[in-house]
């Protein structure tokens, strides 16, 4: 394969189809956050915040942030309408190259890991409703993968439809659970002190308890990478991250009350399934709806992520930064097909090589925080630089709510590097394998 030359027309080949809703962003914004990872994630927060105060307290301030982010990004998913997201702003904000490494290592490992990660799950899940054994759940992950490979190909309207079903299906068993704590648990929150793994609230702690909350919150900004697929993208996509946002927060501070109401919070922290030991308290049939309700539910984030991040090794072949076939869209069904299939064949390799779901989180939360940070910054640097530029839409609270999201983001970084520093370790290990390739894509097209 070679990189897109930069002179190539694009007008002799098919664009993408401009055809999603606000209601499908939206829902695709909801859906990338809600998979997986409020079911599993709430017993790591216990084990490092053993109060329901402070564990509602950063599930709150993981939502707040969440807004701010999707403010400030709205922005610049108005001022830039095409597809690629967070790659578009980077590359426009900071030059070529660190478009680059945000696209690479959302290839290599953001989101083909979580795509492998997300595809373990569901077997895991799947495999608690039926006898299937190991290399059954490696066949179900591998099945879960194609399947969505092959609905994205077809028609992005097609994978709306899903996506939407799929969303406001979690949504629904989201509220059962919220349902079931208010009217079948305790009275009110044991609000003493938990006895949870230390005991004891630390900053390093509680540093540590936002890995799990940033990666149950990570999503919202999927659909700023479907902005060249979106109808009036200028006014549809600012709305969708932030409406998204505000729905994803609303739905995480309810499920934590109700998981408090339901059990401890040293239950809570030594818990594998929380959504299922939870629910089983009070209902001795809990734990398979729980599994069936986070079957669904990550299956549905898989599909919302294999339409998603492909658009960004499209836009980057496009520029010529890239493989050249990447670029390419289906004549009949206009998606970037090659991007698709070569997502999932990367990520069904990573699930060979992983094979568990609890590898992968600090790993891919820590590297897509270091782009997310990086993103935000380029609001304040485009007020400076391009003063005149259109802006559809301007982030609210301008310049506190950016500096906001930073401030934390970039605290949340440093403290991720002090304490996981060999996940550090191997980010950096993978921006630096990337170079060779820039600079090969970059030759080649410059040649």
């Amino acid at each position: 394969m070679t990189p897109t030359p930069p002179n190539e027309s694009s007008e002799s080949r098919p664009g993408l189809r401009r055809e999603l809703s606000l209601f499908g962003l939206t829902m695709i914004a909801v859906g990338s956050c809600i998979g997986s990872g409020i079911f599993l994630t709430p017993s790591q927060v216990a084990s490092h915040l053993p109060h329901p105060s402070w564990i509602l307290g950063i599930w709150t301030l993981g939502g707040l942030i969440a807004l701010t982010g999707a403010l400030t990004f709205a922005e610049l998913g108005a001022m830039f309408p095409k597809a690629g997201g967070v790659y578009v702003y980077l590359k426009e904000a900071y030059g070529e190259l660190a478009g680059f490494w945000y696209g690479w290592a959302y290839f290599s490992v953001i989101n083909s890991g979580s795509l492998a990660a997300l595809s373990l799950a569901f077997a895991y899940y799947i495999a608690f409703l039926f006898p299937i054994g190991a290399g059954g759940q490696v066949a179900v992950a591998v099945g879960a993968l194609v399947t969505a490979t092959i609905v994205n190909v077809f028609r992005v309207g097609l994978v709306e439809k899903f996506g939407n079903t799929f969303t406001l299906l979690k949504l629904a068993g989201i509220l059962a659970i919220v349902a079931v704590g208010v009217a079948l648990g305790s009275g009110s929150v044991n609000w003493g002190p938990g006895a949870g793994p230390g005991g004891s609230i630390t900053i390093s702690g509680f540093g540590l308890a936002l890995v799990g909350v940033f990666f149950s919150y990570g999503g919202w900004h999927h659909a700023s990478y479907l902005s060249g697929e979106a109808k009036d993208a200028q006014r549809t996509v600012p709305r969708a991250m932030v409406l998204g946002a505000l729905i994803v927060t609303a739905m995480y501070v309810a499920i934590n009350i109700a998981f408090l109401r339901l059990m401890p919070v040293a239950d809570m922290a030594v818990s594998s399934s929380v959504g299922a030991d939870a629910v089983s308290t009070v209902l001795p049939f809990g734990a398979r709806l729980i599994a069936v309700l986070i079957a669904i539910s990550t299956l549905g984030t898989i599909l919302i992520y294999t339409l998603s991040a492909p658009r960004i090794y499209f836009a980057m072949a496009e520029d010529g930064l890239f493989f050249k076939p990447f670029a390419q869209v289906h004549p009949r069904y206009r998606t970037p097909v090659v991007s698709v299939v070569f997502q999932t064949i990367w990520a069904i390799i990573l699930i060979f090589a992983w094979r568990t779901f609890e590898q992968v989180i600090t790993y891919v939360t820590f590297t897509d925080w270091i782009f997310f940070t990086l993103a935000a910054c380029v609001v304040i640097l485009f007020r400076i630089k391009r003063p005149d530029a259109n802006r559809p839409y301007r982030t609210v609270g301008y310049p506190i709510v950016p500096l906001i999201y930073i401030t934390i983001s970039a605290g949340f970084i440093v403290n991720t590097l002090v304490e996981r520093p060999v996940q550090a370790a191997w980010a950096a290990v993978l921006l630096l394998s990337g170079l060779p390739f820039y600079f090969w894509f970059k030759r080649l097209r410059d040649a």
